[in-house]
């Protein structure tokens, strides 16, 4: 995977984690929901990256 591929899923997992964070102080369910699943998401770009890479290589 390249350093572009993996700073670009970090970012999309803070984004997430930051969601979340206003919504819980916010108590809003709905952006706590999207945090959560925009986490979700961006590790699983990253699993999918890395299985891809495996069989690069």
């Amino acid at each position: 995977m390249g350093a572009m591929d993996d700073a670009k899923h970090n970012v999309e997992k803070m984004v997430g984690k930051a969601k979340e964070g206003i919504g819980d102080a916010t108590d809003d369910e709905s952006l706590q929901a999207e945090g959560k699943v925009d986490q979700v998401k961006a590790d699983a770009k990253k699993v999918g990256d890395d299985v891809k890479d495996a069989f690069d290589n």
